[in-house]
């Protein structure tokens, strides 16, 4: 299980490049303006030779430089231990995402999806429509996160459903080993509820199937009910569970 989790948490960090990054004796901290936390928090991924109470205080001192409070990812890879002493020092909980996981062979793909388009590369018209999908209006992430899409150094698959020409729907595929990541699912809200999700995810997986993978993994936000339901439905389990610890 932790094997399988440890492949898990590297190709997410593949697959989502932070604006800056430092490493930190088996400690990566990533920055990115706090557009999310994931690119905008601390992550283990190797082995500590200093002690948690030095490295948290420079972690701290580092994300105030930059203009951010200090925010830990607690995956079942680090130690219960440490999430107890952040809870001490009063970080608390925010943002919970769980990961779920299909072998794409299980998978319910027999969805159309005539509405998909699909390329390898990542148009700038696409992440243009994307923040517009999620309402991104600070000028700075408009003008920062391109640079953390063109930094992707693993295959991809950039999904949309066009309307009126305009950009309606996105998703993002991933390629790492045999794994398709599926990111950036976003439905305008008033074309929801037209399957476009689905289509869109049903399009991903038979493209990343098609180009060699064989399994496939996601990240949803805790209580998004509607993206579980549909992420079950194609055929997605469980797998864990992982949050943030912020500064208090």
């Amino acid at each position: 299980m932790n094997k399988m989790i440890k492949e898990i948490e590297d190709m997410s960090l593949n697959a989502w490049p932070s604006h800056k990054m430092e490493l930190y004796d088996g400690w990566i901290l990533r920055f990115s303006y706090f557009y999310t936390h994931r690119t905008n928090s601390v992550e283990q991924f190797g082995t500590s030779t200093l002690s948690w109470r030095e490295k948290v205080s420079y972690c701290e001192n580092e994300y105030r430089r930059l203009g951010s409070p200090a925010i830990f990812k607690i995956s079942p890879l680090v130690s219960p231990d440490f999430d107890y002493v952040l809870e001490n020092r009063g970080y608390g909980i925010q943002h919970t995402t769980q990961v779920m996981t299909m072998n794409l062979e299980d998978g319910v793909l027999d969805h159309p999806y005539p509405k998909v388009n699909f390329t390898d590369d990542i148009p700038d018209v696409w992440i243009e429509s994307l923040f517009d999908l999620k309402g991104t209006v600070n000028p700075v992430h408009r003008a920062v996160v391109p640079s953390m899409y063109r930094a992707i150094v693993k295959d991809t698959i950039c999904a949309s459903i066009w309307d009126n020409g305009k950009i309606v729907a996105t998703g993002l595929g991933i390629l790492d080993r045999d794994y398709i990541g599926i990111y950036a699912i976003h439905v305008r809200e008033d074309f929801r509820h037209m399957g476009y999700a689905r289509q869109i995810c049903t399009g991903l997986l038979k493209e990343g199937r098609r180009k060699g993978a064989s399994k496939s993994y996601l990240q949803v936000v805790k209580g998004n009910t509607p993206a579980q339901a549909l992420y079950v439905s194609l055929g997605y389990q469980y797998a864990y569970t992982y949050w943030f610890r912020v500064q208090p």
